[in-house]
């Protein structure tokens, strides 16, 4: 599955990132505490956070997660968003909580990392 085919069936925001919809996706992580992210994300994640500063794209680059979703919409700097493109990470927003939104990928089929 790819981050595309998450952000029709979720029915996702694309904030930022777009160039990079086409990564496949192998698993999910949700976490705020990016030394957490960091240790235990895998590679081809799709993050789940409430956290909207550029630090998060670092962390998904570092790491080399798929995409970051934004939940329960949280305000994203305009840094992320610049960072985002620039590193070509989707990132993508929702308003539903943290909990739904995990509920409803692994209803996709996105597992767990």
């Amino acid at each position: 599955m790819t981050v595309r085919d998450v952000v029709e069936q979720l029915e996702l925001r694309v904030v930022a990132g777009e160039s990079g919809l086409g990564k496949e996706v192998s698993g999910g992580y949700a976490g705020d505490l990016l030394s957490c992210v960091m240790a235990k994300a895998a590679k081809g994640s799709l993050w789940v956070t409430i956290q909207g500063h550029p630090n998060t794209v670092a962390v998904a680059t570092l790491v080399g997660m798929s995409a970051i979703l934004v939940a329960e919409g949280s305000k994203i700097d305009p840094g992320t968003v610049e960072k985002a493109n620039q590193e070509e990470i989707p990132l993508l927003s929702s308003p539903k909580s943290v909990y739904s939104l995990v509920s409803d990928l692994v209803g996709v089929g996105v597992k767990s990392s």
